[in-house]
């Protein structure tokens, strides 16, 4: 069967190769920093879209041959949608997105601050299966501050969404950037993709870590120092 091609390419060799859609999704590559959304993404509202969604995926349930009048699967159309739109991708509805308020760096602390082994729970944007991980964020105040606990909620809220790991690595740390005025910003995440363990080449040991360094840790030195801290 002949592959769907898409605009998608990559530079192999000198050359510009076109990838299929199934080749996009074994390769987990990504087209854009930001995640693709359609501009009518948030026209309806949220019962809308999972009455839409629980439709749908009962007729896939029905497509995959099973039973919905049963007990246990009668309701399972229904969970899915509520998952699906105020949960695991709740972070799509920038409605969602944290409130933060800076404070005044009083102490002076001028060193960098880590906070790290956030849990990550996403979503593999190329198969709809988990990504389960942990993020290291660090920055080093330019006179602001941010509650330890919005650096957690920051990362959860873009981790609430299909991603590719990249793109939320950058989505953090940009946000981050944005929010505290200075480019002084780490993030680093170390994660297990149930698409590459559970499906594909099913390999349950391995992990995939992405980084960000702006500002101040572009500089080895103080790599160096943010690995000490994560050790």
């Amino acid at each position: 069967m002949k592959l769907k091609e898409t605009s998608s390419s990559i530079q192999h060799n000198n050359l510009l190769v076109k990838l299929s859609d199934d080749e996009i999704g074994d390769n987990h590559s990504w087209t854009n920093i930001d995640t693709p959304m359609v501009e009518s993404a948030f026209d309806k509202s949220p019962d809308e879209r999972m009455e839409i969604i629980e439709h749908h995926f009962g007729e896939i349930m029905k497509t995959l041959g099973l039973d919905l009048t049963d007990d246990s699967l009668r309701g399972t159309p229904k969970r899915v949608a509520k998952m699906y739109v105020k949960e695991i991708f709740s972070g799509l509805d920038a409605e969602n997105k944290p409130s933060v308020t800076l404070f005044e760096n009083k102490y002076n602390y001028g060193e960098m601050l880590v906070e790290k082994n956030i849990t990550l729970y996403s979503n593999c944007e190329h198969h709809f299966v988990p990504i389960i991980g942990k993020a290291h964020i660090a920055y080093i105040s330019n006179g602001k501050v941010i509650g330890l606990s919005k650096l957690n909620r920051i990362a959860q809220y873009f981790a609430k969404r299909p991603q590719v790991q990249e793109r939320l690595t950058v989505q953090i740390a940009k946000e981050l950037q944005s929010i505290l005025e200075t480019e002084d910003v780490a993030v680093i995440i170390d994660a297990e993709h149930l698409c590459v363990s559970s499906r594909g080449v099913e390999d349950v040991n391995s992990d995939t870590v992405t980084s960000f360094y702006g500002g101040q840790f572009k500089d080895n030195e103080k790599k160096r120092e943010l690995f000490e801290y994560l050790k």
